[in-house]
């Protein structure tokens, strides 16, 4: 198909009428995740006896191999044991943030996953997103708005903070980073 017939059947794919960058801001929270893993699991100690230690560092590879290609969820899990674990951790609340970046990541799956219509004359689109098991479905009937996505991308970002505060509240300098504190690695 030449590029004629792609734009003449382009209309029927709405998404290119949506503005924002909210499901960039996914992908931006997932590599901040990603790097406090590497960071959180990177600065614990590792065991005195040379057996042990060098079982523990082939354990670290398959686990940092595992979170760059993981999806959010197990990317989740990851951070949240690699925090609730690190001798030092100061987080408040942490099982109140992972909830936070769980709720988030289901909020994610329907922006990225969900088919949206074009926008109505109010500027929301209800995407078709079905979730959950059968039997128990759930289907999305909410308007999204552009107002709804910005707030959705300012909130992502603030979860990225809060990412990146793990790892600096314990004195560490966030990988990637040139703030202050200990070199993460």
């Amino acid at each position: 198909m030449g590029t004629e017939g792609y734009l003449a059947w382009r209309p029927a794919f709405s998404s290119h009428l949506h503005p924002g960058r909210a499901v960039a801001t996914f992908g931006f929270l997932e590599e901040m995740l990603k790097r406090a893993v590497l960071a959180l699991t990177g600065t614990v100690s590792a065991p005195e006896d040379e057996g042990e230690a060098a079982a523990a560092v082939q354990d670290w590879g398959d686990l940092l191999q595992r979170s760059i290609v993981n999806p959010l969820n197990p990317l989740i899990d990851t951070f949240g044991k690699a925090a609730r674990l690190h001798p030092e951790s100061r987080h408040q609340n942490l099982a109140e943030f992972v909830a936070d970046l769980r709720a988030a990541a289901k909020v994610r799956n329907l922006i990225c996953h969900g088919s949206w219509g074009a926008p109505d004359e109010n500027g929301a689109s209800v995407p078709f997103y079905v979730t959950g098991k059968p039997g128990q479905q759930q289907v999305c009937d909410t308007p999204v708005t552009v107002a709804w996505l910005d707030q959705l991308q300012a909130h992502t970002a603030e979860l990225a903070c809060e990412v990146i505060n793990a790892v600096t509240h314990i004195g560490y300098r966030f990988p990637g980073g040139s703030g202050a504190g200990r070199p993460a690695l």
